[in-house]
């Protein structure tokens, strides 16, 4: 005899499924930003070239300018790579901090975000666990440079805490700058276009610094700017937790630009988010 064939499709359970007005709990704030952190990770697990903005870009940095510039400026290079390392450090993460935006801008063109816009989650999730993995590549970059400057002779004078302490603020202020960013490339219709404002911006705050020399050797009227330039004040900020000099002030004045940028530019992103 054949054994009977359960009925696996009956009429009530179908009307039941229909029927069914309950819905999966929606994901806390947490985990809605783990699970975009996650696949923030695995875009670079598929796509590692991503990382070559936070390996290779360090590491050409570096060596350029402290062995083109380390003899003519501080008449050594190992003296003058304990000083630019710090103010390199600063510039390289400040520079990718752009690509936040860019990435952003590549998935509202594909339309995904008008997707994530629909879903029953917290809303900033969707830019928070990307903003986190973006810390993550910070932290990589800033771990190649100092590593690679161990390796050529850089000496921290506060030792491992006092590196800590100096990458530490340098990813608070890499956090808030990426807020900028992210706002812009909501904003901005294409990816070129945001890359064009981005360097706009970054390559003067960079350059015209106390990244490569100390300002009291600039005139007078570039020395001004440079004073009052937000990259001077982070520089100098790593620059003195590094080496184990009085940073109070510049590291108090670091911590209010970048929850001044988060509380500034954070409502604003997310503004433009909802109703783009």
């Amino acid at each position: 005899m054949k054994e009977a064939t359960p009925q696996m499709n009956k009429p009530s359970t179908i009307e039941e499924v229909l029927t069914n007005r309950t819905r999966p709990k929606s994901p806390t704030a947490i985990q809605a930003s783990a699970t975009f952190a996650w696949r923030a990770l695995l875009r670079i697990r598929y796509v590692p070239e991503q990382l070559f903005d936070v390996t290779i870009f360090p590491i050409i940095f570096l060596l350029m300018f402290t062995y083109l510039f380390g003899g003519a400026i501080s008449g050594s290079t190992g003296e003058y790579l304990n000083f630019v390392l710090p103010g390199i450090l600063v510039m390289t993460v400040s520079m990718i901090t752009m690509y936040t935006g860019l990435d952003l801008n590549k998935d509202i063109e594909k339309g995904v975000f008008d997707r994530f816009r629909s879903l029953p989650i917290w809303q900033p999730s969707v830019l928070v666990g990307a903003l986190l993995v973006d810390t993550l590549r910070y932290l990589i970059a800033s771990t190649i440079m100092v590593t690679l400057g161990y390796i050529l002779g850089f000496r921290p004078e506060a030792g491992f805490s006092g590196v800590i302490m100096g990458v530490a603020i340098l990813l608070l202020f890499s956090f808030s700058l990426s807020w900028i960013w992210t706002m812009l490339g909501i904003i901005v219709r294409s990816e070129k276009a945001l890359m064009g404002i981005s360097m706009m911006f970054l390559f003067p705050l960079t350059f015209l610094s106390s990244v490569f020399v100390d300002p009291s050797t600039m005139p007078n009227w570039l020395q001004k700017f440079v004073d009052i330039n937000p990259i001077t004040f982070v520089v100098d900020a790593v620059r003195t937790l590094i080496h184990g000099s009085e940073a109070n002030g510049d590291v108090m004045i670091v911590i209010y630009i970048s929850i001044a940028l988060i509380v500034i530019f954070g409502p604003l992103t997310m503004y433009f988010f909802k109703n783009k």
